[in-house]
């Protein structure tokens, strides 16, 4: 048994949480992972894993040997499917971290276009609202619904993205119209937990930024729930612009304070800083970003 099997039966071990996880995942018996762990120590004559019946943990020397064979099985791969593309043939599996709002809007078809476009790519894809460590958890890319700060990161931009505060008919006739952000720390406000701001809402005028302490009736971490709250007139909420689009065109909620909201932000696709980007990272990514021109263009102006 090679070396290279040892390493990615210890990878996928690793990734699954456990040998059972890991088992069911790729369609190996739990035995077998365990024997080849077993003889990767063995030839490394270090122990990796911390397992009992009930606990499984890394080791420092397994935490070390993670990080750095997960470089290693990744460039081994990246070179197999650059020569596979150069035959035109682009396969395999893509780890995807994407926040659950952008699965759950309208433009999460994006992913599922491309796995019906693409039959040879498996597409594994993790919701998860919080900001993963992409090469310590082993993920091939990311979606990013946000304010790009300075990374060590390689980020491709697939569209533009803006926030809108806004409430239902209703709620504005009960409640009023704010002229001004301070206006909203008197008014019943929404708020999603999944952002960074919480009740400290952040807003741009002459020139500074203003922050504003809001609350209310409800705080949930889903700008979807939040998009419910505020269609139901529990009050004002900020919201992604894809999440409030469709109901802003129908009228069912109203925009206030448009010229007070910061810009800048995006929908990126982020990637490690890798000397070969995988074929198939590729062929995704340039996948997302047309998907995302041809619904430009496609939009109503």
């Amino acid at each position: 048994m090679d070396t290279l099997t040892r390493m990615r039966a210890f990878i996928e071990v690793v990734e699954a949480e456990g040998f059972s996880a890991a088992a069911r995942k790729i369609g190996r018996s739990k035995a077998l992972l365990s024997k080849y762990v077993r003889e990767l120590e063995d030839e490394l004559g270090a122990l990796l894993l911390n397992r009992t019946t009930r606990q499984f943990s890394l080791t420092e020397a397994g935490h070390t040997y993670f990080g750095r064979a997960s470089e290693i099985i990744r460039e081994i791969d990246s070179l197999q499917e650059t020569v596979r593309e150069s035959a035109g043939d682009v396969r395999g599996r893509i780890k995807l971290s994407a926040p659950r709002t952008f699965a759950d809007a309208q433009i999460g078809q994006s992913m599922i276009d491309f796995a019906r476009d693409h039959p040879d790519i498996v597409l594994e894809i993790r919701l998860d609202d919080r900001f993963v460590d992409l090469v310590e958890e082993g993920f091939d890319l990311a979606i990013r619904i946000t304010r790009l700060e300075n990374s060590s990161l390689i980020a491709r931009k697939l569209a533009p993205f803006s926030i809108c505060l806004c409430a239902s008919p209703e709620a504005i006739a009960k409640y009023g119209t704010p002229s001004r952000p301070q206006d909203l720390a008197n008014l019943p406000c929404i708020i999603d937990t999944n952002g960074r701001w919480l009740s400290n809402w952040p807003f741009a005028g002459a020139g500074e930024t203003i922050s504003v302490s809001v609350s209310g009736p409800i705080e949930v971490n889903s700008p979807i729930a939040a998009r419910a709250a505020a269609l139901a007139g529990l009050g004002f909420a900020i919201l992604p612009d894809f999440i409030a689009a469709a109901e802003i065109d129908s009228g069912r909620l109203v925009p206030v304070l448009g010229e007070y909201l910061p810009d800048g932000r995006g929908i990126f696709a982020v990637y490690p800083h890798r000397r070969y980007l995988p074929a198939k990272v590729r062929v995704f990514v340039d996948y997302l970003v047309q998907w995302f021109k041809a619904r430009e263009k496609s939009q109503p102006v």
